[in-house]
């Protein structure tokens, strides 16, 4: 039976069609668990029957909640990001979530204020992702809605929860990989925030544990592929060059592998090249790149967790949560010749 002012299925349709009262029908689709099985499954028989599709704004305003979810994302460019967020919209789209998606980058080129949009359009929380140009932006965000941090290791505020990788144990990995095959002159090209930092204390930490003190060189990048090239060709280009490059993301790391090739040197034969994230652009057959695994994936799904468990729960203490990196040895380590 169609509602004969619209000719569209109304919940009065719906619940006619499936013997049950308007009221259980509205418990179906806020998916409450007082429904007894029999009757949710009539409900939603009906509504596939009817092609009933709810009303997501009068939803809304009855819950007074939007069923959406922001991400900042620091940078779209940054292939690692899309494991993260296949893991963060798996997890909160199984709990009838929605993602509002934002690249902090282009926000900041435009002039505009970070958290304004998402806060503007009332979502029930916000994911931000990867090192923001502005942290301190996010203290504002979270005294009025569920914040959680993913990606990264900053900023550590009251009530908000931080999703990362174990970037230390990533970094011990890479370093104790080349150390293990040999190398003893071994250079890092390093990044920027507390992501970069970690990764770079820990690099110099295992060399100097190792009594490789003297052997190591550290040079920041900008973590870009231009910028990876640009160091690597300064680094390559001293009079006792390194056999091994340790970089701080597969992005610069590619930027590593073209700056070899340039200078007419083999990998891994005259340099070992190791990345950081395992993204889709290390697994390609022509670069098979050794990299470090940064649990993207699961992260996402941390953060998903997180900020469910915060929307349950909005005043729980906030806690630092780190999944453990994996390294993937593939072909561009190898021993040194000299």
């Amino acid at each position: 039976m169609a509602d004969t002012s619209s000719g569209r299925p109304t919940i009065r349709t719906v619940a006619e069609r499936a013997g049950v009262s308007k009221s259980l029908v509205s418990l179906v689709l806020r998916g409450s668990d007082q429904v007894r099985p029999e009757k949710r499954q009539a409900v939603l028989d009906a509504m596939r029957e009817l092609g009933y599709r709810p009303n997501a704004a009068a939803r809304s305003l009855s819950e007074r909640r939007t069923r959406t979810v922001g991400v900042l994302l620091h940078d779209l460019r940054n292939p690692w990001f899309v494991d993260l967020l296949d893991g963060l919209n798996s997890l909160l789209n199984d709990n009838g979530l929605h993602m509002l998606l934002a690249d902090a980058r282009l926000h900041r080129r435009a002039g505009q204020e970070l958290t304004r949009p998402f806060l503007d359009l009332q979502v029930d929380g916000l994911v931000a992702v990867g090192t923001l140009p502005d942290p301190a932006v996010l203290a504002s965000a979270a005294e009025r809605i569920p914040v959680v941090v993913a990606g990264t290791r900053e900023p550590v505020l009251p009530g908000v929860d931080v999703v990362a990788n174990d970037d230390e144990h990533g970094a011990r990995l890479a370093t104790e990989h080349l150390i293990g095959l040999g190398h003893r002159r071994i250079a890092h090209i390093a990044g920027y925030g507390a992501v970069g930092e970690l990764r770079r204390r820990s690099f110099e930490a295992t060399m100097r544990a190792h009594g490789l003190g003297d052997g190591m060189l550290v040079e920041p990048s900008d973590m870009t592929e231009e910028g990876g090239y640009r160091t690597t060709v300064r680094l390559l280009s001293r009079a006792l060059r390194p056999t091994a490059v340790f970089a701080i993301n597969d992005t610069a790391s590619v930027g590593a592998l073209s700056a070899a090739e340039e200078l007419g040197l083999r990998v891994p034969q005259d340099l070992s090249v190791v990345g950081y994230d395992n993204t889709s652009v290390s697994r390609l057959r022509h670069l098979w790149l050794t990299t470090v695994d940064g649990a993207g994936h699961e992260v996402g799904r941390r953060a998903a967790r997180c900020l469910l468990d915060r929307l349950a729960d909005p005043s729980r203490p906030g806690g630092v949560h780190l999944a453990t990196p994996v390294l993937e040895v593939r072909g561009t380590t190898g021993a040194p010749r000299d």
